[in-house]
């Protein structure tokens, strides 16, 4: 199997890297912040708030977290779109 990176200039393959461990561990926090709350989604958790399944603090402050954390992730996963379109891929 080839090396992917191999073919591709070092600053390229360095930011391609780098944006693929960051959207990792954001993925990874989100997905540890929710199964505090046995949920896999901030819509359950939002929901386990407004039931009071569980406490508005800091229930709701992990909801905002983990909404922003998936932004976030989806923010990276468009940038390392935009890269790889960049290098005709």
């Amino acid at each position: 199997m080839s090396n992917f990176f191999e073919k591709l200039p070092f600053t390229a393959a360095q930011q391609l890297e780098q944006l693929s461990r960051f959207g990792f561990e954001l993925r990874e926090n989100r997905k540890r912040l929710l199964q505090q709350y046995e949920t896999e989604s901030e819509d359950d958790l939002l929901e386990l708030v407004r039931s009071g399944g569980v406490a508005e603090h800091p229930g709701y402050d992990h909801y905002l977290g983990a909404r922003i954390l998936s932004a976030t992730r989806e923010e990276v996963r468009n940038q390392l779109k935009a890269v790889i379109l960049e290098l005709g891929g």
